[in-house]
């Protein structure tokens, strides 16, 4: 029935398609699994049921996945800042070409290995030398690992995607070469698309550019305009030269990011949503392709060239490309343990086989026409259209193979980077540190309490007396305005789970909040409460949505803090147990305590607000509070136990 109905109207396979990229991606988030993961299985499910084909037509099909691959890396590029290379700047150059001249003809040896056709193998090399930001980002949000790593692997993501797809395309066009050098015919290309890549890519930013700065663009047409223009430039690429538009798309996003002064704020973020959704029918649509046959036919070679891959070519090209380079041993380590594959080897791949199709198709047609031409050359273009044609029933099994390769490097690396980069200090799979964006003293106070527990603690600030106030309690400081581009860039988040903006000013707090949403989620972003909430006015008051959640019990503003440390609270630590519960905690403390941070045995952080409910025992409490208010017939009781147990 469903069959049936998706193909009498498309459009209802189309919501199908989003709707299942859209439920994978939130029950992969609640589960900590790599999200790809799940959409390549939901799709491989839907695919076994419906053929995506049929239903909406292989041209537009194949189409419409070429021009979402030039959206995903347009707007991963538009991340890209040269700022960020300050210290990794040869590191990355290495890694987005001696790596990857290193990769490429020993994943093509390993290929040849697997079993596949030497040309076929060679073109394979040069695919599968990409990783990608729609595997690499995901991992890197759930990981959150160092700004260095970080920066490595999202800048080997997006740059060498479209390296790896112009070196397909150009081995793709001297394997279907006539009447010329196959490596003329590379060279030609490589050139080609080199100029019609930088040329389009830099004009196009250029006049983008312009608009920008005339205000030639209104505020609500930034983002579906920056879209067309992509869209555009990534077409006319193609058309120029084939597959150059990657890298037109490319140029063209790290050129805007670049631009001084050019805020690309509504654009990125109209870009982000749209990548969400992208990604996720691309994938769940690629993955419907393939059948339970084909995958059959090719898992033997694809468990040898898997196997390869992760434990051969991807630490050799690592470690032999980046010796001798700015990067550190561990941060080379985890980059040799961390090369998913992703969307752009899955889509071009299928891409090349029909293309493979049409040349032996358009060969066989030229050597029957040609029959009454002379024998010779009937024979040479009989002789070429069938080894076309041999290699394009080949091809046919590279759509699987990679799959099964984007589908097993993703789960290999997904399911077990997490680790691996907690063991080498660059990483933590269930981030648990306190990032304040302030230092008032109270907060100073509780980041040294916190730091005792083990829990990591960053202080960020553009004052420095009380920055250098942290540095003297023992806690890591970041000087700098936390709402600077370059802090935003630079600011190293690896560890931290939670937000507290604390400054004076309220408006601040709100905006570093709404920020920072986007790194800690906005369930993990906090601010102090607003001096004018209680103003009575809501006409008066800034709307909630325009900030992070509201911090500690009972909520404080920056003043009240200020004020009830100046009467002579104090932030302290105490341990709830059996001996001293939370009913002696209230009786000991009263109502005048004020609730930061709970932090479990188990060292899992959690942030005071209205709803927090204290727990029966073994959780530290983290608060600011007054001297000892117990009634005098409670006194001599609690004396003992909150002794024993307050810390500070």
């Amino acid at each position: 029935m469903v069959h049936a109905f998706t193909e009498a109207m498309p459009g209802s396979y189309i919501a199908l398609v989003v709707l299942i990229a859209v439920l994978s991606q939130l029950i992969a988030w609640y589960l900590k699994v790599p999200s790809i993961l799940l959409l390549l299985i939901t799709g491989f499910a839907l695919g076994q049921a419906i053929e995506a084909p049929t239903v909406i037509g292989q041209d537009v099909l194949y189409a419409g996945v070429s021009l979402t691959v030039g959206i995903i890396l347009f707007e991963g590029s538009l991340s890209l800042k040269v700022r960020q290379l300050r210290d990794l700047g040869q590191s990355v150059m290495r890694l987005c070409s001696v790596s990857v001249l290193i990769a490429w003809p020993l994943i093509a040896l390993s290929a040849w290995i697997a079993g596949v056709e030497p040309r076929l193998a060679v073109l394979i090399g040069a695919l599968l030398v990409v990783t990608g930001p729609t595997v690499i980002n995901p991992i890197v949000r759930q990981l959150r690992p160092t700004r260095r790593a970080s920066t490595l692997l999202r800048w080997e993501g997006i740059v060498v995607d479209p390296i790896g797809a112009v070196l397909a395309t150009l081995v793709f066009q001297a394997i279907v070469a006539q009447g010329e050098s196959p490596i003329m015919a590379a060279l030609t290309g490589l050139a080609t698309t080199l100029l019609v890549g930088f040329g389009l890519g830099i004009g196009m930013g250029w006049l983008l550019k312009v608009a920008m700065q005339r205000h030639l663009i209104p505020d609500f047409l930034q983002g579906v305009l920056f879209l067309a223009a992509a869209l555009g430039v990534f077409v006319i690429s193609n058309a120029v030269a084939h597959e150059s538009g990657l890298v037109t798309v490319t140029v063209l996003g790290v050129y805007l990011a670049n631009v001084k002064g050019l805020h690309l704020h509504r654009v990125v973020e109209f870009k982000e949503h749209l990548q969400v959704l992208f990604v996720g029918s691309l994938f769940v649509l690629l993955a419907s392709l393939v059948t339970l046959d084909e995958i059959r036919r090719v898992a033997p070679q694809a468990a040898i060239l898997i196997a390869l891959l992760v434990l051969v070519v991807r630490p050799v090209s690592i470690y032999l490309g980046l010796a001798g380079s700015d990067s550190e041993m561990k941060e080379r380590t985890l980059l040799a343990f961390m090369a998913p594959r992703g969307i752009v080897a899955a889509a071009v791949v299928s891409i090349f086989a029909i293309e493979m199709e049409h040349q032996a198709q358009n060969a066989r047609q030229s050597a029957l026409s040609s029959s009454g031409e002379g024998a010779s050359n009937a024979d040479a273009l009989g002789i070429r259209a069938d080894n076309l044609e041999a290699l394009a029933a080949q091809a046919q099994d590279l759509v699987p193979l990679v799959f099964l390769v984007v589908v097993g490097t993703v789960a290999i690396y997904g399911l077990g980077v997490g680790r691996l980069a907690e063991r080498l200090g660059l990483a933590s799979t269930s981030p648990q540190g306190v990032m304040f964006a302030g230092s008032a003293p109270w907060l100073v106070e509780a980041g040294e309490h916190l730091a005792a527990l083990d829990v990591p603690v960053k202080v960020v600030s553009h004052d420095f007396s009380a920055i250098r106030s942290a540095r003297q309690a023992g806690l890591e400081t970041y000087y700098g305005h936390v709402l600077s581009d370059i802090t935003s860039d630079e600011l190293d988040a690896a560890g931290m789970g939670h937000l507290i903006a604390a400054s004076a000013d309220d408006d601040m707090n709100a905006t570093t909040a709404r920020q920072y949403s986007s790194i800690f989620g906005s369930g993990a972003t906090y601010q102090l409460k607003r001096a004018d909430q209680e103003n009575g006015s809501e006409k008066r008051t800034p709307s909630a949505s325009l900030g992070g959640r509201i911090a500690f019990q009972p909520a404080r503003t920056f003043d009240e803090m200020r004020d009830l440390r100046a009467e002579g609270m104090r932030v302290r630590r105490t341990r709830l147990s059996a001996s001293f519960t939370r009913e002696d905690f209230k009786r000991t403390y009263g109502d005048r305590a004020v609730l930061l941070f709970l932090v479990s045995s188990e060292g899992k952080v959690t942030v005071a607000t209205k709803d927090t409910e204290l727990p029966d025992t073994a959780t530290h409490i983290v608060a600011l509070l007054p001297e000892r208010t117990e009634n005098s017939s409670d006194r001599k009781r609690a004396k003992k136990k909150a002794t024993a147990s307050a810390a500070g």
